[in-house]
């Protein structure tokens, strides 16, 4: 069998708080697949965020393993972890994360400054990744200039400019309406179609069937890992969706644009 992509074995996190100690992650042992598409569920406190922070390389456990692509995470120092989250990870946040005075273009290409990227080839890339995720006519528009799913799109082309092994989604959704989402979501679809590993984080159902897998916290334990047997189909949701609206616009004597 070939080295799962993610490892973890008894993979724990611990905060002082107050006097107290938080156990944040209690022991968590999961493989993750390249290729797989796996949603990452739970309420608030369950561990999910903090999971997702150990994976992304943006907190180190307080005991335990994490292996990336057989390389062993766990233990590095900062540098050593930069490193791995600038040239193997790619991130998609709730909020985009995009910097408001800078176009879409230079907002994705910005990954490939800290990388010594010259900047020939960084606007190639950039422009590159802005055109697969169908936004390649708004190169030169700042975020305020475009819609919250656009936003997204040209976050998630940030995340893809470096040819990370792993997009980390936390919440990507989360302040999007329902079509929009859908629209992500179909997005991640065909990232993963193509290969591109994906684990997302997500307190929402309808959002974790989207996913091949899903895999439940709770009190910082790992409660269920199940296989989605039909997830989801973006795609297809999104149009119903857009032929439910067009046909709601009509019935108020509105003309759908």
């Amino acid at each position: 069998m070939s080295t799962p992509l993610i490892t973890t074995r008894e993979l724990a996190k611990s905060y002082a708080l107050g006097g107290f100690t938080v156990h944040a992650l209690r022991g968590v042992s999961v493989d993750i697949a390249a290729g797989e598409f796996v949603a990452v569920m739970g309420p608030s406190g369950s561990g999910k965020s903090t999971f997702m922070n150990l994976l992304g390389c943006l907190d180190t456990p307080s005991s335990g393993e994490y292996l990336l692509a057989g390389d062993r995470v766990s233990g590095l120092d900062s540098d050593a972890l930069a490193a791995i989250r600038n040239r193997r990870i790619g991130f998609v946040f709730q909020s985009f994360n995009l910097l408001p005075r800078t176009s879409a273009l230079e907002n994705i290409a910005l990954p490939l400054l800290y990388c010594g990227v010259s900047g020939e080839e960084r606007d190639r890339r950039a422009a590159a990744r802005l055109a697969e995720v169908g936004l390649a006519e708004r190169g030169h528009h700042h975020p305020a200039q475009l819609s919250g799913g656009q936003q997204q799109r040209v976050a998630i082309a940030r995340a893809l400019v470096n040819d990370p092994v792993l997009i980390l989604a936390d919440e990507p959704t989360g302040a999007l309406d329902t079509l929009t989402s859908c629209e992500v979501m179909a997005l991640l679809q065909q990232l993963n179609a193509q290969g591109m590993t994906v684990v997302l984080v997500t307190h929402e159902h309808d959002i974790a069937e989207f996913a091949k897998r899903v895999i439940t916290f709770r009190d910082g334990r790992v409660i269920e890992d199940r296989v989605v047997e039909k997830p989801q189909d973006a795609v297809a949701l999104a149009a119903q969706l857009r032929e439910g609206r067009a046909s709601d616009e009509t019935q108020d004597g509105e003309v759908p644009a």
